[in-house]
């Protein structure tokens, strides 16, 4: 049973890291949000499936264009990107000033099921949107970029190995999570805005008596979390190839697992946590059938990322890297 875990081993960290890497990004926005809100916004896996759809659209028609034959891919690949971050961040944008904003006072359950209807509504229009423009069909097929494979040696390491590959487009979507992450965290902690969201974040009244815009800044946190769930979403559609409307519902859901186990509200910490679940993810996927004696196979991922969901909750509820909170009564 071990040797047929380490023989698998290379290429689960391989595609581990890759799933973590979205897992990581989406789950920034969570957090961000609910830092500055109090406020699980549900919506954000439509968001960032509304990127994929965006930069999946730009992709077609650049790539479409004669004149672009000549562009190296990855300036097209920047462009897009770029490109899909700033609308869907606006899309956040006006999200939080029509959906949330007038309920900011309201009990909690109230924004909560907001978000919920936000993000049916955005599933549907999106399937409406890619069944006019796709022939009937609301699933797409990503843009071929980056498809060239390498294969890293490790057998002639050890015989306990197997040989691990991937496409080239992984290592492009490692660097891009890795540089957005790095970003925002220079962002938070070391510019003036940051200063403000963390402000707002610890005293909402207190910032706004400093003469800190608390609008504003609250629709800088949506628009700088949106456009990340937004680029993530090109990512993924350039390194899985194959996108429909309800890719985010469960990625997610696995993305607010990732923000819980890193501590809700911990920009580090929702991190962390994306790159550990999608680890432990690609793990339960490539070994359930060993562990379980062949009772339970691959496609009980899910079960095992919400189990650890469950875990977290019971034993360390502020997760790994937040902080116990007293609640005043």
């Amino acid at each position: 049973m071990l040797q047929d875990m380490l023989i698998s081993l290379p290429q689960v960290l391989i595609d581990g890291l890759a799933l973590g890497a979205v897992y990581a990004v989406v789950a920034l926005g969570y957090t961000m949000v609910y830092g500055i809100l109090q406020l699980i916004n549900f919506a954000h896996g439509e968001i960032f499936m509304t990127g994929a759809y965006i930069g999946t659209a730009l992709f077609i028609l650049i790539m479409g264009m004669s004149w672009t034959s000549a562009i190296p891919q990855l300036i097209v690949f920047i462009v897009v990107l770029l490109i899909s971050a700033g609308l869907v961040g606006l899309l956040g944008v006006g999200i939080e000033r029509v959906a949330y904003r007038p309920l900011r006072n309201t009990p909690r359950l109230i924004p909560l099921i907001t978000a919920i209807g936000i993000s049916f509504i955005l599933q549907d229009v999106v399937r409406f949107i890619a069944e006019m423009m796709n022939g009937g069909t609301y699933i797409l097929t990503g843009p071929s970029l980056f498809t060239g494979q390498v294969t890293i040696g490790f057998s002639s390491i050890s015989s306990l190995f197997n040989d691990a590959s991937f496409k080239i487009s992984f290592i492009i979507m490692i660097v891009t999570a890795i540089l957005m992450m790095v970003a925002l965290d220079f962002f938070v902690n070391r510019t003036k805005w940051g200063t403000a969201i963390r402000a707002v974040s610890l005293d909402r009244e207190t910032a706004s008596l400093m003469s800190i815009n608390v609008n504003k800044v609250i629709s800088t946190t949506f628009f700088v979390g949106s456009a990340l769930g937004g680029a993530t979403g090109v990512l993924f559609a350039m390194q899985y190839g194959t996108i429909d409307p309800y890719i985010g519902f469960i990625l997610g859901l696995k993305a607010f697992i990732a923000a819980v186990l890193g501590g809700i509200g911990n920009i580090r910490g929702a991190m962390i946590g994306g790159l550990l679940l999608g680890l432990m993810e690609m793990f339960a996927a490539a070994n359930l059938t060993t562990l379980t004696g062949g009772i339970l196979g691959a496609e009980y991922k899910d079960v095992f990322a919400f189990a650890i969901l469950i875990i977290v909750l019971i034993f360390k509820p502020e997760g790994l890297l937040g902080k116990p909170t007293a609640e005043k009564v």
